[in-house]
């Protein structure tokens, strides 16, 4: 294939805003951890697949398949979809009186 440019399953765009290494990174469509740390508009390397563990708001619980959002006032994930934007799913049950979910992103 004379087209083929790469898997696809780390990108590297410009960070829109400030980043720290595992840190939620959302640019338009893309959604995904940063793999470094950067400076607005620093290239950053973003990881769009694989699951990942995230701070989530402390009420939330999640069973497994459900879906997450990310949350950008508070930076925690949250299973309210209303205003918030959507990164994938909870591979393990996480019980509000956790501080974490583990989540495959969605790749797109």
């Amino acid at each position: 294939m004379r087209n083929y440019i790469q898997k696809g399953d780390t990108l590297t765009i410009p960070a829109p805003a400030v980043v720290l290494s595992g840190g939620v990174v959302i640019a338009g469509e893309i959604k995904g951890v940063a793999g470094g740390d950067a400076l607005a508009g620093e290239a950053v390397d973003v990881s769009v697949t694989g699951v990942f563990e995230l701070p989530k708001i402390a009420a939330n619980a999640f069973p497994v398949g459900a879906a997450v959002h990310w949350n950008a006032d508070s930076g925690l994930a949250t299973s309210t979809a209303s205003g918030n934007t959507k990164l994938g799913v909870a591979v393990e049950a996480a019980p509000a009186s956790t501080a974490t979910v583990r989540v495959r992103l969605s790749g797109f």
